[in-house]
């Protein structure tokens, strides 16, 4: 099974090193812990209102400089580990992960307050808590599940490079490259816009539960890399003439494209909820539904779907699919399909709360207004 899956190369560990691959998200777990407690960050509120004293939720940010140093400890190899270690040991990290996030979501489950009427199922995967933070808020969890999460994300990608550049040398295929620049470039760019992650939906409607332990950690952190696990054991696809420049010019451009749509819809919102009355980019009109104290943007980006952002996730995971030029290896479609199917669902969970929270009037004028759910013209 293994052989036909493609990843057999991912099996190649000795006991030993299994063992040590098992306990490698503990010891990450552990130094992103520190790091983010430790290291020195910025002050700043966010979107979510503490229930407890009426105001802004406060938090401390430091991804970038986390980032950057555990970049450089790994290239540097500070840390005397092979650069390669994360990706050749990456499906035991997983597991290994998923046991570690598991207890922490029991811890969350018993130490969290009962919900009325929740079974305790939907709630250990759920979640009880919105929002859980540590020592005066020095240490929030879903800015460590973006930290540790992002930035291993990167690492793994990296790791996967030097893997595939050790095993062919000459004959590598630089999609593989491209793609983990990809990636390097996408969490560098959230780390230097990571305030505006506070005004995102993990942040203002995710519970503390085990799909969101997981997700932010190990999905977020070593499975995003999942084409890279089937792809980095094949060679140049040895495209020629115009061809390989299609290929290895289209796919960063598509890129650059998904990500322009992405982060420029996300900052007219994150502009739009500080500063209502401000233009985005000093160009574009705020334009909105009054729905009692709330508002509902409906121009720029916004006026053109309902969740234009989530387009640019999935222009940008498919230029994913694409870079990798073994067009028809299924592997390389997985995290394209994960994308589509994610943003699919969070859209219909998305409106369902909008709809609570604005009210059928205001939400079905808003509906009137911006008629497409993500693509426009389509859906």
């Amino acid at each position: 099974m293994i052989e036909w899956l493609g990843i057999s190369h991912l099996f190649e560990l000795t006991g030993t090193e299994a063992v040590l691959g098992f306990l490698t998200p503990l010891i990450v777990f552990i130094v992103f812990f520190l790091a983010q407690l430790i290291l020195p960050a910025q002050r700043v509120s966010g979107y979510v209102i503490n229930s407890e004293t009426g105001q802004p939720r406060n938090y401390r940010l430091n991804g970038l400089l986390i980032y950057v140093l555990a970049v450089l400890v790994w290239a540097l190899g500070l840390t005397g580990m092979p650069h390669d270690w994360f990706y050749r040991s990456s499906v035991y990290a997983v597991v290994g992960g998923t046991v570690l996030v598991a207890i922490f979501s029991l811890m969350a489950f018993f130490t969290q307050p009962k919900k009325e009427g929740q079974h305790p199922w939907p709630a250990f995967w759920d979640g009880r808590s919105q929002e859980v933070s540590f020592f005066n808020e020095r240490f929030d969890i879903k800015m460590y599940f973006y930290v540790a999460g992002g930035t291993m994300l990167v690492l793994n990608a990296l790791s996967g490079a030097v893997y595939h550049y050790q095993r062919f040398g000459d004959d590598s295929n630089p999609g593989v490259f491209i793609y983990a620049g990809f990636f390097t470039f996408y969490v560098l760019d959230y780390f230097i816009f990571e305030r505006v992650q506070l005004y995102t939906y993990d942040v203002i409607h995710e519970n503390l539960g085990f799909k969101l332990f997981w997700g932010g950690l190990i999905v977020y952190g070593w499975m995003f890399i999942l084409p890279l696990w089937g792809l980095a054991a094949h060679p140049d696809p040895e495209f020629s003439g115009a061809g390989r420049y299609l290929w290895l010019i289209g796919a960063p451009a598509l890129f650059l494209f998904g990500w322009g749509v992405s982060r420029g819809a996300n900052l007219q919102k994150y502009t739009f909820k500080r500063w209502p009355d401000r233009k985005f980019l000093g160009l574009i009109e705020p334009r909105y539904i009054q729905a009692g104290e709330r508002k509902i943007l409906i121009s720029g980006f916004w006026g053109v779907a309902r969740h234009f952002n989530y387009l640019g996730e999935w222009f940008f995971s498919l230029s994913m699919a694409l870079v990798f030029g073994h067009f028809t290896n299924l592997w390389a479609w997985t995290y394209f399909v994960f994308s589509v199917t994610l943003f699919t669902f969070r859209q219909r969970f998305d409106e369902n709360q909008c709809l609570q929270k604005y009210g059928p009037e205001k939400w079905t004028e808003y509906q009137e207004k911006v008629k497409y759910r993500i693509i426009p013209g389509i859906y």
